[in-house]
């Protein structure tokens, strides 16, 4: 029997003795057309001659050198088939995280021959394709997950679930049904720490503070630490017939840009989490595995996204959390200039000048005690108004009525303010 002629998705070899180029040409037909057939026992011509001394270990054997030679692993379906008396193997793969190398080299399918590709040639399969989502593919250490986090993001966002088909429509297992990287990194639960550090002077000789946010859904931590950056980027300033500074220490939205971004396209698969650095004189932020293999410099700073992590970067903007229109990189270029990002092969670090004559000017003020925003202004509420009760500030100025509680304590602490008489009827005293 003849089985027809080989194609671009299809390899005919005579024995397993040739399986090493038999693995080539499956990583070939993967790179031209994401999946491929390979049999054992058919000559080039398709005549069926059968696959000598068979046994138990063959089929293992092929498995384990495809698992072997392909990178990004790839898992094939091996059938034993009975063709007029004669055995072959029939090998099928399919994939699409492309491009897939096979013992270290590149190829890809010309007609009925793999062609090893040249570095030009694989940059252009990269761009054609993008960067291979290898959190997705890559197997969690942990298979305990829950997702009771991320399934209240979605439905605090409107979007509704289907609670059986969850995991599988946001891609959070593997091909075999086990949990990958981003379904840990997306768990109620998990091992990955997110660290905030901050630094006393203009180096890491001297760390001053150490805080992590990880351990729970990566949306969480990396939310954590926008607020825990968003406090303190309040403006401080000293009171003296409430004066105010309105500048703020950094641009905010040119932090937000620059974290969110460090969070979606760092390389998790290298188990490096970003992290964010204070010190004396500016912020860092810094994302671990540089651009990916198909974006180039221009590309990048002009805003052009081709994403690492692509499943990822979905669920980010599903949930709100970046909003995909490439405008985070020309605006922190817009505000810090392009020498704020420090780009090389395995990281990209983007740096924030915090406004050093903003700090100076508040440290040299004559006053001694120091109020926040929020302080600065309950206190001129009170000024205006010295008869309002906490359902007034609540109303005035949308604050929860433990953080105005948490407010009046400070004032008087600091000996802005002292109540007169009882809760319902009393009043406040301006102090200073």
């Amino acid at each position: 029997m003849n089985l027809g002629l080989e194609s671009e998705k299809v390899e005919f070899k005579k024995s397993t003795s040739e399986l090493i180029e038999g693995v080539i040409s499956l990583s070939a037909m993967l790179n031209k057309h994401g999946e491929g057939t390979l049999y054992f026992g058919v000559k080039n011509n398709g005549d069926v001659i059968g696959q000598k001394d068979l046994n138990e270990n063959t089929l293992r054997d092929v498995s384990r050198k495809i698992s072997e030679g392909i990178k990004p692993q790839i898992i094939p379906n091996i059938a034993l088939e009975l063709i007029e008396d004669k055995k072959i193997i029939k090998v099928f793969v399919k994939g699409n995280n492309i491009p897939y190398s096979a013992f270290g080299k590149y190829y890809s399918r010309s007609f009925d021959e793999d062609k090893q590709l040249t570095p030009e040639m694989l940059k252009t399969l990269i761009n054609r394709e993008g960067e291979p989502d290898y959190i997705v593919n890559q197997l969690s250490f942990r298979q305990d997950l829950t997702f009771k986090m991320l399934k209240g993001l979605y439905l605090s966002n409107g979007i509704s679930i289907n609670d059986e088909k969850f995991e599988e429509n946001l891609g959070l297992k593997t091909r075999d049904g086990n949990y990958n990287l981003m379904a840990e990194l997306l768990a109620d639960s998990n091992d990955i720490s997110i660290k905030v550090v901050t630094f006393a002077g203009t180096d890491k000789s001297v760390m001053l503070k150490r805080t992590e946010y990880g351990g729970k859904c990566l949306l969480l931590s990396v939310n954590n630490v926008l607020e825990y950056m968003e406090s303190i980027n309040e403006t401080k300033v000293k009171v003296g017939g409430i004066q105010r500074i309105e500048e703020k220490y950094f641009d905010f939205a040119s932090f937000k840009e620059a974290w969110l971004n460090a969070c979606v396209h760092t390389r998790w698969s290298e188990n490096i989490p970003p992290a964010v650095y204070i010190y004396d004189n500016r912020i860092e932020i810094i994302s671990n595995g540089g651009l990916p293999s198909a974006l180039s410099k221009e590309d990048f700073f002009a805003g052009i996204s081709k994403p690492i992590n692509k499943k990822l970067l979905k669920i980010f903007g599903d949930l709100d959390y970046i909003d995909q229109t490439g405008h985070g990189i020309p605006l922190i270029v817009k505000n810090y200039g392009k020498e704020a990002f420090y780009i090389s092969e395995h990281t990209v670090i983007v740096t924030i000048p915090l406004n050093k004559e903003l700090l100076e000017k508040t440290l040299d003020a004559q006053e001694n005690t120091e109020l926040n925003e929020a302080e600065i202004r309950v206190l001129s509420l009170i000024k205006n108004n010295n008869k309002l009760k906490m359902v007034d500030f609540v109303k005035m100025t949308n604050y929860s009525e433990s953080y105005i509680n948490k407010i009046l304590r400070s004032l008087k602490d600091k000996e802005y303010i002292k109540r007169l008489g009882a809760n319902k009827n009393g009043s406040w005293r301006i102090l200073k």
